[in-house]
């Protein structure tokens, strides 16, 4: 592998489009490599507009916009970082001869959740929770009247849990239908899903070439109005689970193809295994990995974009809470204790140039003998901040 210069007809450039908090952690580790960073975003000064050599915010949902900055740049590799992106331009991108990560029929699957359900269950067969698609609130009522309650209800597009909800009566389906509008993309379309009373979900963070496919350690979480708050790393498997986990991920990834990091939800109820969902970049549940392994997602992220050897550690056990804000700002400020940044425990801030009740804005990191502990310690610390 040669290693140009940014800036250079020598050097190589990445195109992010969606520069939030996973978005930097990406750019950082390209230009740990000498790569020249692009950082695409609806909004300026997003997280990776901080630290990229370039910067645009434009309507990430109009194509046209989208073309003229990959026509302009010429990046070696586009890598999509968020849902909320024209597909379109992806796959004229990709005809035109552009590199999309992992590749753009990836991104158009898991980007809208029927694409991948349908791969998921009714391709490939694996296990998942009863679902439906819906489009009307008669739909809806019907579909959740035969799957049963409680269920899930989430807009087929969207991300970080905006426009989900769980009905645990029909009573509440109107509401529920009227929350899914909120959705981080489109909401004409919904699945409803039946609940599964898991013991627990994991992300198997999922990483491949054209030569090898590579796992982390599982990593447990929690989440809270379908969006994460803590994970842990790693979460202890049976032997016949883990295997199971891995069969389903790799066939999973294998069908979507490319290279690149997938984070694939899991959830695992007594010994067997459900899918649920997968992203094709970095995950959030992921950012655990900025204390747990030598090389992050993020790092293995751009490895694998770059085709290089996937070797990694685990370090240590570890853990991460989600900090969300509590009030609203347009410039927000983070008050965090001393405490929070000590042998065994620091914190990352997003650096977002405006905050609302409930946007995520930082993450507190631990390190501790297992990820239970670690877990225990990171509620602990994260309690702790504040903002304003």
């Amino acid at each position: 592998m040669k290693f140009g210069t940014p800036f250079k007809a020598s050097g190589a450039k990445i195109l992010l489009l969606g520069s939030g908090e996973l978005g930097k952690e990406v750019a950082i580790e390209a230009l740990r490599l000498g790569l020249e960073v692009i950082a695409v975003d609806r909004y300026q000064n997003a997280p990776a507009h901080l630290v990229a050599n370039r910067s645009y915010a434009i309507d990430m949902k109009d194509a046209s916009q989208i073309m003229k900055i990959i026509r302009s740049e010429k990046p070696a590799f586009i890598l999509p970082e968020i849902e909320a992106i024209n597909i379109e331009a992806l796959i004229e991108a990709e005809k035109e001869g552009f590199c999309v990560i992992p590749n753009a029929r990836a991104v158009q699957l898991t980007m809208n959740r029927k694409g991948i359900r349908k791969l998921a269950a009714e391709e490939l067969g694996l296990k998942t929770s009863r679902y439906a698609f819906v489009r009307t609130l008669e739909e809806l009522q019907e579909a959740a009247n035969r799957i049963g309650f409680p269920c899930v209800i989430k807009p087929v597009m969207s991300s970080s849990g905006h426009g989900q909800s769980v009905a645990r009566s029909a009573a509440e389906l109107p509401e529920c239908f009227e929350r899914a509008k909120n959705a981080r993309g489109d909401a004409s379309e919904l699945i409803v899903e039946g609940f599964v009373p898991f013991d627990f979900e994991i992300t198997l963070l999922t990483v491949r070439t054209e030569k090898e496919t590579r796992f982390c350690p599982p990593i447990a979480h929690i989440q809270e109005d379908g969006d994460y708050v803590y994970s842990w790393q790693p979460m202890e498997l049976k032997e016949g689970v883990r295997r199971e986990a891995e069969a389903i991920a790799k066939r999973v990834t294998d069908a979507l193809g490319g290279r690149g990091i997938f984070g694939v939800e899991l959830f695992v109820k007594d010994d067997e295994v459900y899918f649920s969902e997968v992203s094709p970049r970095p995950h959030d549940t992921g950012m655990v990995t900025l204390i747990t392994q030598n090389q992050s997602e993020f790092a293995l992220h751009i490895r694998a974009v770059l085709g290089l050897p996937l070797g990694f550690s685990l370090l240590s056990a570890g853990a991460s809470a989600a900090y969300k804000a509590q009030s609203d700002s347009s410039d927000p400020v983070l008050d965090i204790p001393d405490e929070l940044f000590g042998e065994r425990s620091f914190v990352r801030v997003f650096g977002k140039p405006s905050s609302h009740k409930g946007r995520r804005m930082a993450v507190v990191l631990t390190a501790d003998e297992t990820g239970e502990k670690a877990l225990e310690n990171a509620k602990k610390l994260v309690a702790s901040i504040k903002d304003r």
